[in-house]
């Protein structure tokens, strides 16, 4: 295993590496790591949405998301929440800091493509109508809940939620086989997920998915039936309430309280 100061150096190299990576490279990894996170989304809800009890739900969900990052970080692929550690290679003067961006923006837009390709699949292969159309309500209820977030709310949510991937992230790099970096990602992302937090590029699936399930007449029927609230689930209060936000939080929490803090204690030259 390595030391969070070897994790810290090796980083540098992958900094680097990902900041140099060809525009269609970046764009069809990034597009891969959206299609694992919304399969672990679809997974998650499917294995839910039949539990009464809202704890042991989210108990459920939270044991079965950590796949979507396991899928990231073993096959290899792009993700936005975990790049924000690309800070420490601009910090560290390895890498310039319009090549941090440029590899964010292409991989967030890489991402979302992945998500909605996932939840058109899901959509048009008529995975939502599982248990009695269960599984659409599920979809609706989770985005509706998300575009009814206060602004403030989304924000500090997708702050606590990066910390908590990005740490992940960070702990996949001490492991040396593929059953330890699995071992490392569960237990953070378990622990977002049943904390509730807000992931930028989990909810590129789960509000195109909603927002989908809710276009069928029979899907919003069978929500209404369930005394779902949807007046709040509109395109914009989706992309602008909700994805905007948890992005400018993960955006913080990821660089500030992971990449910034461990370049500062491992690596900044006092």
């Amino acid at each position: 295993m390595y030391s969070p100061k070897e994790i810290a150096e090796n980083y540098l190299n992958t900094a680097k590496s990902k900041a140099n990576l060809p525009f269609l490279k970046a764009l069809l990894l990034a597009v891969l790591a959206g299609m694992f996170i919304a399969f672990a989304g679809v997974a998650s809800s499917a294995a839910s949405a039949t539990v009464d009890n809202p704890s042991l739900a989210k108990l459920i969900s939270a044991c079965v998301f950590p796949a979507g990052l396991s899928m990231v970080v073993i096959a290899g692929s792009e993700l936005f929440t975990g790049n924000n550690l690309l800070i420490i290679g601009v910090l560290q003067k390895e890498i310039k800091l319009r090549q941090m961006f440029k590899n964010l923006v292409v991989v967030y837009i890489g991402n979302y493509i992945g998500s909605a390709l996932v939840a058109l699949l899901a959509f048009f292969g008529g995975t939502f109508s599982s248990f009695s159309n269960k599984l659409a309500v599920s979809a609706i209820k989770t985005a509706a809940a998300k575009s009814s977030l206060d602004f403030s709310k989304a924000l500090v949510l997708g702050i606590a939620c990066n910390i908590l991937v990005c740490i992940a992230v960070w702990m996949s790099f001490a492991a040396k086989s593929a059953g330890g970096k699995i071992a490392c990602v569960f237990f953070p992302i378990a622990s977002f997920v049943i904390s509730g937090f807000e992931h930028s590029v989990a909810n590129m699936y789960y509000l195109t998915a909603g927002l989908l399930a809710k276009s069928s007449p029979e899907y919003l029927a069978a929500a209404a039936n369930a005394g779902v609230k949807t007046d709040a689930l509109t395109a914009f209060n989706a992309f602008i309430g909700n994805l905007l936000p948890v992005t400018i939080g993960n955006m913080i929490g990821g660089m500030v309280f992971v990449g910034v803090f461990y370049w500062l204690i491992y690596l900044r030259k006092h």
